[in-house]
């Protein structure tokens, strides 16, 4: 049966795959699987449009899935009307630090603010104009001037006042509602430019806005709290915050005092959330089994989480939880896999199965030879048969006269030489030294 693929759903699709990426476009022609998954997140959501809060954790090997369920879940998200900020943990950008990483992540994740009209992101500056305009029409639509709309501004704002940090938060709103309505574009540049943590110096913040605070690293958790009440102001339902590549903080960080000050920042909006302290704001972090098992650097190392985090006893012997804070991808079925092949040469073929390039003996023969190569690995990273597969497409494509049967041979199945993510790189960082004041010695 052909179904409705759009051009540029096609090419994001399939030059996303090839280069190991999750497509930010077309999730939905690809998906399958993770149903019961994502029936549990669809719960979590439902208590953040409830104004209640969530806290989830999604393990699994690398290229296993976790950045395409986090997409997925980022989708469902979108639909139910949250607004979602997304971002990678780098060595750069990280939840706790002292020399601006925690104001640089939250810097990328309000760059990469979505909602449901601007799904690729960008959309801070809509959700201002949305929250302005939204109470401009009901002032004027019942009999209002302008003044009066001003007036619910900032009876609009009265309780953000009341949070922490959020005097300052709702002065930098007025004066982009003041900018908005003068047509003042420099003023509203300076308000979305503090909303984003891109002022370094309260100096700067206070001659621009003329306020005396600015969202630094030591107000991240706060600053996302107020982000979260705002985004209800503007008529979302909630924020939800994901956040990938968590490996960077138990396998990158030069130290473990770094590690422990993070895994803190963790708790700290663990407990938060999960005590009724935040309202209609969720997280999702992605980490492998490493960043959260490893007893020396990972989550687990740091005892306060572990007993917060650990699986339900009962859970194994063939039943799964999925209702606490971990969510452990399992493995791709065979079946599984030949479906996410077949959609994927659907997608190629513009939406109708009947132009797929190659027969369904070429999907067989792909498992068969991922089997072959990858061994106990081949469940475990279909991104590395995906990128296979995709590659396969696109030199039929180019070359018609091309056999499939000649191009599936001994080094059809490889992995990048490259890593294409930091976990995969965290074998090798494993191996080296870790500075917690400890020296290592032989008799």
């Amino acid at each position: 049966m052909s179904i409705s693929v759009k051009p540029r759903e096609r090419a994001a699709v399939l030059q996303s795959l090839q280069a190991g990426l999750v497509p930010k476009i077309g999730l939905h022609l690809i998906q399958v699987g993770r149903k019961r998954e994502l029936d549990s997140m669809l719960r979590d959501l439902g208590q953040i449009t409830d104004e209640g809060a969530s806290f989830r954790f999604v393990i699994g090997p690398f290229g296993s899935g976790k950045s395409f369920f986090l997409s997925l879940v980022r989708t469902l998200a979108l639909q139910k009307k949250v607004a979602v900020v997304s971002a990678d943990i780098t060595m750069e950008r990280r939840l706790y630090a002292g020399s601006g990483q925690a104001q640089a992540l939250f810097s990328e994740l309000m760059r990469n603010l979505a909602i449901k009209a601007r799904p690729e992101g960008g959309a801070l500056r809509n959700l201002c104009d949305g929250w302005i305009s939204n109470i401009r029409q009901s002032v004027i639509s019942a009999g209002g001037d302008e003044k009066k709309v001003k007036e619910r501004i900032q009876a609009d704002l009265r309780d953000v006042q009341d949070q922490v940090g959020g005097f300052e938060f709702a002065e930098v709103l007025m004066r982009y509602f003041e900018g908005f309505t003068s047509g003042n574009e420099e003023l509203q540049g300076a308000a979305l430019r503090w909303m984003r943590a891109e002022y370094t110096t309260k100096t700067e913040a206070r001659q621009a806005l003329g306020v005396r605070r600015i969202i630094e690293d030591e107000n991240f958790y706060d600053s996302l709290k107020l982000m979260a009440v705002f985004a209800r102001k503007a008529g979302y339902t909630g924020l939800l915050v994901a956040l990938d590549e968590m490996v960077v903080l138990s396998h990158r960080l030069p130290n473990a005092r770094a590690r422990q000050s993070n895994y803190e920042a963790i708790l700290s909006m663990f407990n938060d959330c999960m005590q009724g302290g935040a309202r209609g704001l969720g997280f999702i972090m992605a980490g492998t089994k490493e960043f959260l098992e490893d007893p020396r650097r990972g989550i687990f190392s740091y005892e306060a989480l572990r007993t917060r985090l650990v699986d339900n006893q009962f859970a194994g012997s063939g039943f799964t939880d999925l209702t606490g804070p971990v969510i452990r991808l399992q493995c791709l079925s065979a079946e599984d896999l030949a479906v996410l092949l077949s959609n994927i040469a659907t997608v190629q073929a513009g939406g109708d199965p009947a132009k797929w390039l190659v027969p369904k003996e070429a999907i067989h023969a792909t498992l068969e030879k991922a089997n072959a190569t990858l061994g106990a690995e081949f469940f475990k990273t279909p991104r590395d048969i995906v990128r296979s597969f995709v590659g396969l497409l696109n030199i039929i494509e180019q070359n018609p006269t091309a056999s499939w049967q000649a191009l599936i041979g001994d080094d059809f199945i490889q992995r990048p030489k490259e890593a294409l993510s930091a976990e995969e790189s965290v074998a090798a960082v494993d191996a080296s030294p870790d500075d917690d004041g400890l020296a290592a010695f032989k008799l």
